[in-house]
């Protein structure tokens, strides 16, 4: 790595700033407009995943962002290229998630003339990064890059664009490295802390949310005993659910879709809502109504670590700028400042998430997918990560699945289809000594199933369970709500998905009852290959609370 000052291409310069910032993996779909950074990465050190579709090496690359607090890097060809990775862009930003996008760029002398592929990449990527923008000039290569990690991290983190022309790349520079970027960690202040803690001496019934990004394994660890010092009830936002362990006696349950109502009931009747690290945006705000807008009649504190969120939908009671970590380092050292008034509060919460989410409900059809995800509750161990996109199946996961280590759910707070599979994909490349498993609806893996080729490729055994029910069923189960009856456009015709993992060269297996998942789990697992189980899941059983006849026939009657 050159800091010297001595030429080399701006490519070169990208690559060496890269790995003077940490950087070791990177996801990619290779492309012409790039070529010089292709090279520059090959002799770098830098771990390069080759991907099949610029959208799922996009959500790659979030998803290792969302895992370590780390920005994930991706880098696309220009045009086609970049449009399909906005899927990505969409995801990290509203997750909050670190990542930085390089994309291809037609030469400079060839802009805006619409040359081939050409794209303004500012405005296409304005509206959903933090910063987005075109590099003109070789010599402030370490600037851009060095600016990108600061912006990807700091506040509220999420992602940065950066157009590459191709010219630029090849051009050389004498530019000298920036020093590696250091995350600015915001903490709260001593008066910040002790009004914190004089509501929480004042409060009944406090509950503590925890959300958002910018968390470590330490951070959670103090945030636990921040909790066990005031036996607070902890509630989670929407999947977010690994920052507090499950079986914990204060943990409460996660605001998420279909949540607990006994839950939802607490969080309104809480006289005091401490919202740390998240926004609580309209999932775990349950459609903006579990607080008034603007103005919460609960006394509300929300700890963020971006100014900008505070105050944007709710007035907080006590508004406190500060990270995550920060903070949970300095609330783990706070004492109560009198009698801890709701203890029974804090067990009976605990209890009602326990028998909430203990016993899965009966299905109609020969696979219950509670019992599949009660089975993998049970069986996996404590530090398995579980990944999955969007769709209705995901309902069982949050209520039956009990995540009990940081960084064990990778999933898509925006409901991204297509995602499950690309981000087990990059988190067996960055962790492959844990089991990954990735859960999909039919319809949301075969919007990045060409995935499972990259795990194959790269000898990752992670094992992608399809809950097939032939339909896109959450949009169905919408459709029966508003016009019963009235099937339209939701029908799917399936493959073989078990015969499409043995055609990439993996193992497949399908599952037609509930008593043959456990046997082909653990013949999955012995393969060493990565894996697709085929669930053959009733169209009927689409939540875990109703089935699709029942929702029909409601509708019908008008309830």
């Amino acid at each position: 790595m050159n800091t010297s000052g001595t030429r080399r291409t701006a490519a070169r310069v990208l690559v060496d700033q890269l790995v003077a910032n940490g950087v070791r993996h990177v996801f990619t779909v290779p492309g012409e407009s790039f070529l010089p950074v292709l090279d520059a990465l090959r002799d770098s050190g830098i771990t390069v995943t080759t991907c099949r579709q610029e959208g799922a090496a996009a959500m790659m690359a979030e998803a290792h962002g969302k895992a370590t607090g780390q920005p994930g890097l991706c880098f696309v060809t220009r045009g086609p290229g970049a449009t399909n990775a906005s899927a990505g862009i969409h995801v990290a930003q509203q997750d909050s998630t670190p990542m930085i996008l390089f994309v291809g760029q037609v030469e400079r002398s060839l802009r805006e003339r619409e040359a081939f592929q050409e794209l303004d990449y500012r405005a296409v990527f304005g509206p959903m990064t933090k910063w987005a923008t075109e590099l003109d000039d070789p010599d402030r290569m370490p600037e851009f890059v060095s600016r990108a990690f600061y912006t990807a991290t700091g506040g509220r983190p999420g992602p940065v664009v950066i157009a590459l022309p191709k010219d630029v790349l090849t051009a050389e520079t004498a530019a000298p490295l920036a020093p590696p970027f250091e995350a600015v960690e915001a903490a709260p202040g001593a008066d910040d802390l002790a009004r914190l803690a004089g509501l929480i001496a004042e409060a009944e019934r406090p509950v503590l949310v925890l959300g958002g990004s910018r968390w470590t394994e330490d951070a959670c660890a103090d945030i636990r005993r921040f909790a066990e010092r005031h036996d607070l009830t902890v509630m989670t936002s929407y999947r977010r659910a690994p920052l507090f362990d499950a079986l914990h006696p204060c943990y409460g349950g996660d605001l998420g879709l279909a949540p607990n109502p006994k839950l939802v009931a607490r969080v309104k009747a809480a006289d005091l809502l401490i919202l740390l690290g998240g926004r609580l945006g309209e999932i775990p705000s349950q459609g903006y109504r579990l607080l008034d807008v603007p103005g919460p009649r609960t006394r509300l504190v929300h700890i963020h670590p971006g100014p900008e969120e505070i105050g944007r939908v709710y007035r907080p009671h006590l508004a406190i700028n500060a990270a995550p970590a920060r903070t949970a380092a300095a609330l783990a050292g706070l004492a109560p400042q009198g009698p801890i008034r709701w203890s029974a509060e804090t067990r009976a919460a605990h209890a009602e998430f326990l028998a909430w989410g203990e016993t899965p409900t009966p299905q109609p059809g020969g696979v219950n997918l509670g019992a599949v995800i009660t089975h993998l509750r049970d069986t996996l161990p404590r530090d398995a990560i579980l990944c999955n996109g969007a769709g209705n199946y995901a309902a069982w996961i949050h209520r039956y699945f009990r995540f009990r280590t940081f960084a064990g759910h990778i999933a898509p707070t925006s409901a991204s289809m297509g995602y499950g599979v690309p981000a087990a994909v990059a988190i067996k490349r960055l962790w492959p000594g844990r089991t990954v498993i990735s859960i999909n609806g039919d319809g949301d893996f075969l919007m990045n199933g060409q995935e499972f080729a990259t795990a194959v490729q790269y000898g990752l055994a992670i094992v992608v369970i399809v809950a097939d029910n032939g339909s896109y069923g959450t949009i169905r189960m919408h459709q029966e709500r508003e016009f019963p009856g009235r099937v339209s456009a939701t029908d799917l015709h399936n493959p073989d998905f078990a015969a499409y993992a043995r055609a990439f060269g993996g193992f497949g297996a399908t599952v037609e009852t509930t008593a043959e998942f456990p046997d082909a789990l653990a013949a999955a697992q012995r393969s060493g290959l990565p894996a697709i189980l085929h669930l053959r899941i009733s169209t009927d059983a689409i939540t875990p609370g109703q089935t699709l006849t029942q929702i029909r026939e409601r509708a019908l009657a008008g309830g």
